[in-house]
């Protein structure tokens, strides 16, 4: 049996159509499981991103709230919350106490006691609380009236308002280390130690 010209040729024009609809097909189903897959990759890096996220937001609003019990304890005197609150190697670094050394837990209870007994109505209030990783930075606010001897400084009976801030570090929920910083000359005037006596402003 043979085929003329005019048959081959319907039949190879049929063959490059259906292979051209198979390669179109091929190409179709190619692009659908790519972009599932992509899809599919999208929403994981998606997922993973916001459970990241609300981790970390969540690890940095319990250092916020450790960070506000801390100051809460130090207001009622409460210094056995102090246990649950920081570690026993505290460290406190500040510049405007040079004197003071806090070396652990039981160091910062004893200057705790040491300011109530100087001020016996101390109050901190929060002003400003920023967190980042196992960072706490605040800004706060100190009253109080000086009702013993400070330093080489007798009781005054006056009231100061000191605004001082610094950066806690968190390590495993609890505070670690502190940095802090305020302006002596501001708390001393207020006290009426500064300028000395006897000694005249221009």
């Amino acid at each position: 049996m043979t085929f003329g010209p005019e048959l081959l040729g319907t039949q190879i024009c049929a063959r490059v159509i259906l292979g051209q609809i198979l390669h179109r097909r091929y190409l179709e189903v190619f692009n659908m499981r790519r972009i599932n897959v992509l899809a599919i990759i999208g929403a994981v890096i998606l997922f993973t991103a916001i459970g990241c996220t609300t981790s970390v937001t969540q690890h940095e609003k319990a250092n916020k709230q450790l960070f506000v019990q801390g100051v809460e304890a130090v207001n009622s005197r409460n210094w056995a919350a102090l246990d649950t609150q920081i570690v026993a190697n505290y460290v406190r670094h500040c510049q405007a106490t040079p004197e003071v050394q806090v070396r652990s837990l039981e160091d910062f209870k004893l200057y705790l006691k040491q300011d109530v007994a100087t001020f016996p109505d101390s109050r901190i209030t929060i002003d400003k609380v920023v967190t980042e990783g196992d960072l706490v930075a605040f800004y706060c606010t100190y009253t109080g009236t000086q009702k013993g001897p400070m330093g080489p400084f007798p009781a005054s009976n006056k009231r100061m308002t000191l605004e001082f801030a610094g950066i806690h570090r968190v390590e495993n929920g609890k505070l670690a280390e502190t940095w802090l910083t305020w302006d002596n000359m501001t708390a001393l005037a207020q006290l009426g130690h500064f300028p000395p006596s006897g000694q005249q402003t221009e």
